[in-house]
């Protein structure tokens, strides 16, 4: 299956591109974001788009090539927008779009370590210029930090059973030894309905490769401060805790006024935001026949008070 960018059409209603407007896509993936976004906002509108993955950033040159200077694609992590925005010298943005989801392209690719689905070598690194792959954490790392990252990140009921398979089964090397060895660990009445029993365990190491968690919740506050008045920050979550992270931000400090004890008056910590809807926005049930992937994706967006 090629990549299908999940809820196309809720991200471009809510961001509302329009001509002469500047836009962020801090996660390009297959493009389909940033291309809807461009040409919602002809003839004017720009878009700045990162990618930590250079085969990415590669190919969407050449797709992108006819929008010309309306278009920049960036080698970079998300969280580096302030700096990236200093650079192209844009003070604001009228939206920014951050797709977490990974991409279908990256888990068809054996090679990269993301699926189980066949065999593959333990990397599951968004870019090959980091230090540290899976097979790093899963051979080197302790019983206890394993015991963590697969609780905390991918939020594991049996991750303590998981860990101490893992470290009495090393060394592990492919991406099918790994779930052979974490389907093992979990009871089989326990394994979780619709999805591989080692879908959770994968999704912690890979988030903690690349620091996805550190990265989101760096991104938010510059998001929120270089939007312009009315601008719009759209996130699309996968992993609950990923999505409590937003919804917690959207609902917190940067949204409302800090109330001191009176008679002080009120002051304001950092940008408001109004959050565009209460609950977040799921695929249709068309959508997800024609994308399965796309059945845990949650979206949410607030937009900047004047």
């Amino acid at each position: 299956m090629g990549h299908i960018s999940v809820l196309l059409k809720e991200v471009t209603e809510v961001l509302a591109p329009v001509d002469g407007g500047r836009y962020f896509d801090g996660t390009l993936g297959g493009g389909g974001h940033a291309r809807a976004i461009l040409e919602a906002s002809a003839p004017g509108g720009c878009l700045a788009g990162t990618d930590l993955d250079p085969a990415v950033i590669e190919r969407l040159e050449n797709e992108f090539a006819p929008y010309g200077e309306r278009v920049h694609l960036i080698h970079a992590n998300f969280s580096a927008i302030d700096t990236i925005c200093a650079g192209l010298d844009w003070q604001s943005l009228n939206g920014i779009i951050l797709d977490l989801g990974l991409s279908s392209l990256q888990l068809a690719d054996a090679a990269r370590g993301f699926a189980f689905s066949q065999a593959g070598p333990l990397d599951m690194r968004f870019s090959p210029d980091s230090n540290v792959s899976a097979h790093t954490i899963v051979n080197t790392y302790d019983e206890h930090d394993l015991t963590r990252i697969i609780r905390t990140l991918g939020e594991e009921r049996f991750a303590s059973r998981i860990a101490h398979a893992i470290v009495t089964t090393r060394p592990i090397e492919t991406t099918t030894e790994l779930a052979d060895c974490v389907s093992r660990a979990i009871p089989r009445r326990f394994w979780p309905p619709h999805i591989h029993p080692a879908t959770r365990t994968f999704q912690a190491l890979r988030m903690e490769v690349n620091a996805e968690i550190e990265n989101l919740k760096g991104f938010l506050p510059k998001a929120a401060r270089l939007l312009a008045p009315g601008g719009v920050l759209a996130v699309i979550a996968f992993h609950s805790l990923e999505d409590r992270i937003v919804k917690q931000f959207f609902a917190g400090p940067e949204s409302r006024e800090h109330h001191p004890v009176l008679p002080v008056k009120p002051v304001r910590t950092g940008p408001i935001l109004e959050r565009i809807t209460k609950k977040s926005a799921v695929p249709s049930v068309d959508e997800i026949h024609s994308n399965p992937r796309a059945r845990s994706a949650r979206l949410r967006a607030a937009r900047r008070v004047a």
